[in-house]
């Protein structure tokens, strides 16, 4: 989940370039603006380290990426040109200054950065303690610079990179490590298991971060590391070999966002302006999956269609809100392919003893591409001869590498813990492939996808006369900033939304919140309402499912007579749920199946703004972090 940056190179400092920062200079530059932008992996606590002529000098301090800007202002950092920092999500150890990395080992010589949990850290430190090793916190972190100090001074003899190939040979878990040494200047060796890690490729300079916002500001030319990789960077050079030495190569790929595209826009957080990126980010996510005849074209999955026509049946692995993208696509894929399809939660899938064969196609969604629990059941899937694609926004990220297909999003960065844009252009992409399957398999005719894609392309403008009339929902939102507890209701495609309604609303305000399938009401979740209870209700088209529509006010109907507040997402022209409701917002009218990429988005607003008006930052919302990269 922690964010990491490192640095090689010959980039002059902003001071010697005549701006006034008292404590700037080229290393720390451009490790701080790294931190910048991947401080939404984690901020718990940050820390940075440089090497100099005088040797290791690092600064760190818990909580907010503000208090280390603090410290390094009170306290400035030598002239350097490599440095590594690191932005943390605590896992060992509380977030303290001592648990802050840098970790220094090596008479303080070596510094050590971490992302991940190295699992037998207790018998590797007991082991170190043994030996004479001191250590001042609670973190696994430590052990593993502690453990590099010992191997760089014994076997590795005083090479880092060999010194780091040995001791991970004995490191197990998931973990990027990014270490620097007094003894090996202008160079920064990192490695690779489990653990999210790109290299950005400049001239003059290298670079590595977790993900490529780490260094998006320099350049776009980066590469994918495999798993079990080392590389070192120097500011003319990158070398990449497996943890025995033996030479490797990364993928070479050019980011197709710059760094603006991770800016807020004006808009006061992240949040707010990803929410108002949704129209752009499905219909970047549409654009050039079809031709002109309307036949979808996905050049990227490189599947053999042979092998998608075989399939009998799909399993969408996903978590968090990628799993409630996963149950809206069950619907619109069973309807179109008539192919059962199962949602299963990535850290349940293969501790139950599935059922899986090269019939069964695993469909993998993931906002980071390194949600850990996702890609540990990716594998336990191939293990058992599955096919998996893969849903993801991240370009180069490990589970679309570890995936035989991927069919990227194109929502561009998302900065926001909460997501939304991606949520909504996961759907999408979970659409083109049902499509896709559809169009492959015959079971619909040409014409009717064509019709489908044409509806899909209007979304995107439904989607911004939403967003144009998002004052009402805003106003509500500040009216119930005392509330403690919110529950919503759905029926089909409208329960995963209330689910989801219900997730942002946990997330971002830390108030009790359920999603309930509108049908279950009856069988006990009636009992949680009381007079002035409020209940956000997804109302289904009355055009389509007459018999859901008109169940869905009757659910209504029932909850309005035991006292509860309702408020109602409907569609436009739906007249017949204003005498049962508080408060109607309306969505354009559009088919059922694809209505999630509408009736979301209201729900998105409130959670935003009532989180806003009791004060919480909501783009780091506490105890979460973007990316969720271990187990």
């Amino acid at each position: 989940m922690c964010g990491i940056v490192g640095y090689a190179g010959r980039r002059p400092s902003a001071a010697a370039a005549g701006e006034l920062k008292s404590h700037a200079h080229g290393a720390l530059d451009v490790v701080m603006e790294g931190l910048r932008r991947l401080e939404y992996r984690g901020y718990d606590s940050a820390g940075v380290a440089v090497l100099t002529e005088a040797g290791i000098d690092s600064r760190k301090k818990s909580g907010k990426l503000a208090n280390l800007t603090a410290e390094l202002a009170a306290a400035p950092l030598p002239e350097a040109t490599t440095g590594i920092g690191h932005t943390r999500w605590a896992t060992h150890g509380g977030p303290t200054d001592e648990n802050a990395h840098p970790h220094l080992a090596d008479g303080g010589r070596l510094a050590l950065i971490h992302n991940g949990i190295i699992e037998n850290f207790a018998e590797l430190k007991a082991e170190l303690l043994a030996a004479g090793a001191e250590f001042i916190s609670e973190t696994d972190t430590e052990v593993a610079a502690a453990l590099l100090a010992s191997v760089y001074r014994g076997e590795g003899g005083g090479d880092l990179a060999l010194s780091m190939q040995l001791a991970c040979r004995r490191l197990e878990g998931a973990f990027t490590l990014l270490a620097i040494h007094a003894d090996s200047p202008d160079v920064v060796v990192a490695a690779r298991r489990n653990s999210p890690l790109v290299v950005g490729l400049g001239d003059g300079e290298n670079f590595l971060g977790s993900d490529v916002s780490g260094f998006i500001d320099f350049t776009r030319r980066a590469v994918e590391l495999g798993q079990d990789q080392i590389v070192t960077i120097t500011p003319e050079s990158v070398e990449i070999t497996d943890f025995y030495g033996n030479p490797a190569s990364g993928t070479e790929f050019e980011v197709n966002w710059d760094a603006a595209a991770a800016e807020k826009g004006g808009y006061p957080s992240f949040m707010e302006k990803e929410i108002n990126d949704q129209p752009q980010a499905v219909g970047d996510t549409l654009l050039g999956r079809s031709d002109l005849e309307g036949r979808l074209t996905l050049d990227e999955l490189r599947v053999d269609p042979e092998d998608l026509k075989a399939v009998n049946k799909i399993m969408v692995l996903a978590c968090g809100t990628s799993a409630y993208a996963g149950q809206v696509a069950k619907y619109a894929i069973e309807h179109w392919c008539r192919i059962p399809v199962e949602v299963e939660l990535s850290h349940e899938f293969r501790y139950r003893d599935p059922i899986v064969d090269g019939n069964t196609l695993i469909v993998a969604i993931s906002q980071s591409g390194e949600t850990m629990d996702t890609l540990m059941a990716v594998r336990y899937a191939k293990e058992q001869g599955a096919k998996v694609l893969a849903i993801c926004n991240t370009n180069g990220s490990t589970i679309p590498r570890e995936s035989d297909a991927v069919l990227y999003t194109h929502a561009g960065p998302e900065i926001a813990v909460a997501s939304t844009k991606a949520f909504l252009a996961q759907i999408t992409a979970a659409y083109l492939l049902g499509l896709y399957l559809a169009q492959l398999r015959g079971d619909k005719f040409q014409g009717e996808i064509k019709d489908m894609l044409t509806d899909l392309a209007k979304v995107p403008a439904k989607i911004q006369q939403v967003l144009d009339n998002s004052g009402q929902i805003k106003e509500l939102a500040g009216l119930m900033a005392d509330a403690k507890s919110v529950l919503f209701l759905g029926r089909h495609v409208g329960f995963p939304v209330a689910m989801e309604g219900a997730l942002k609303l946990k997330e971002l305000a830390y108030i009790h919140a359920e999603g309930f399938a509108a049908g279950e009401l009856k069988h006990g979740p009636i009992a949680l309402i009381e007079e002035g209870q409020p209940v956000f209700v997804v109302v289904p088209s009355p055009r389509g499912r007459d018999s859901l529509h008109a169940k869905v006010v009757s659910n209504i109907q029932e909850i309005r007579a035991r006292g509860a507040k309702t408020i109602v997402i409907a569609e436009e022209g739906d007249d017949a749920v204003k005498a049962y409701a508080e408060h109607v917002f309306y969505v354009p009218e559009t088919p059922t199946l694809l209505a999630p990429l509408l009736t979301t988005v209201p729900l998105q607003i409130f959670a935003c703004a009532l989180a806003t008006a009791k004060g919480y930052d909501v783009d780091q919302p506490r105890n979460l972090a973007k990316s969720v990269t271990v187990e």
